[in-house]
């Protein structure tokens, strides 16, 4: 058995479901990607124009890079779990036990290991979505899928439902025999299904209006005319993956962390809504759901709640309007003004009386003047 097989056979070992091997080379979608951050699609993502020119090559990630090892892991868990009012959807890949990172991290840890151990001399680094690498356009090459309309990577087996990863290395590996081509026809599902008309084009997603970047990585108050695009979503979203058709038969995820909590598919927007800050650590430390923060969370929680119009959130709501977070209590005041109930306008005269911010101040203005219930 040759060096790759058997490192193809390893990686598949440590849970891997799909592994490929291409070259180093550059980007051919480098005046794409520039293009792309000039359109101000990235949105407040600065990392990605701070390191702009890492990504036009691997040897930005590894110095020397030659070859890169792609790999998938699944992460599909089924059909989603109805909500109810007061409940929010989070991502599919966001309902494990453990942030991702971690698992594919000791995994990718173990394979570089292995290849050390048989090739001393081997320069040889692992990554998962946090290194400026175009991992898409890589594991396209390496004969994984195809990047589909709606940005992700797509295979005729595996569908989307995966994450990707990558080992670069100094090593001369044979390229996986593949011809890419894309299978998309003109099928045009994901377009259509996106509630906020993030997709400007076939292939271009505007970050800026996608929901996974106004829950996650948008940080500050979501503007008011976005709000109700959000629907249930929590934390991400999977509408564009939902309604593709090569996910019908996509794999579901064989890793025990990987499998959604009861507690977060779906997830209580009231019990959240509880937390404060030493209890929002507690509950998401080592998760996905970290990363918005407590801000960012609670924030998404009550503009779900309003877009639900949840009257049983009232109190919750009540409460986070007097939250220190200016974004909570403007967030708050925007629900409040959504569920319109006498209880609620009450709530909103009484935190107009005291709010200094500015920004608030006007969120209780609007949300006074929302049509009150009959």
């Amino acid at each position: 058995m040759s060096f790759t097989e058997q490192l193809r056979e390893r990686a598949v070992a440590l849970g891997f479901d799909g592994v490929g091997f291409c070259s180093a080379e550059e980007t051919r979608y480098w005046d794409e990607f520039l293009r792309w951050l000039e359109q101000g699609y990235a949105g407040t993502m600065q990392y990605l124009p701070r390191r702009c020119d890492a990504y036009r090559h691997p040897d930005g990630v590894l110095r020397g890079c030659r070859s890169l090892v792609m790999l998938t892991l699944a992460y599909h868990s089924g059909p989603a779990a109805p909500v109810r009012p007061g409940q929010g959807r989070v991502a599919r890949y966001a309902q494990g036990s453990r942030d991702y990172h971690d698992i594919i991290r000791a995994k990718l840890k173990q394979l570089a290991e292995w290849v050390r151990q048989r090739q001393p001399e081997a320069r040889v680094r692992g990554v998962v979505d946090t290194a400026p690498l175009l991992e898409r356009e890589h594991a396209e090459r390496a004969g994984l899928g195809w990047i589909g309309k709606h940005t992700l990577l797509l295979g005729r087996e595996r569908g989307s439902w995966f994450f990707l990863a990558a080992l670069l290395t100094d090593l001369i590996l044979p390229e996986t025999s593949s011809e890419v081509s894309r299978h998309c026809g003109t099928c045009v599902a994901c377009l259509e299904a996106c509630p906020t008309d993030a997709f400007v084009a076939p292939y271009e997603l505007d970050a800026r209006r996608c929901i996974s970047y106004l829950t996650i990585e948008h940080r500050g108050p979501i503007a008011s005319g976005q709000r109700e695009g959000l629907g249930d979503w929590v934390f991400g979203c999977d509408v564009c993956q939902e309604v593709c058709p090569w996910n019908r038969r996509a794999p579901k995820a064989e890793h025990p962390d990987l499998l959604p909590r009861a507690d977060l598919a779906p997830l209580d927007l009231i019990e959240l809504l509880e937390l404060d800050e030493a209890g929002f650590a507690r509950r998401f430390g080592g998760t996905p759901l970290e990363r918005p923060g407590r801000s960012g969370m609670l924030r998404n929680a009550a503009i779900v709640l309003g877009n639900q119009r949840a009257t049983e959130s009232l109190s919750a709501l009540k409460k986070v309007l007097h939250d220190d977070d200016p974004v909570l209590r403007g967030a708050a005041a925007w629900a409040l003004g959504r569920l319109a109930t006498p209880e609620a306008r009450s709530a909103l005269e009484s935190r107009r009386e005291v709010e200094t911010d500015p920004e608030v101040q006007c969120e209780i203005k609007e949300a006074l003047n929302h049509p009150a219930r009959l």
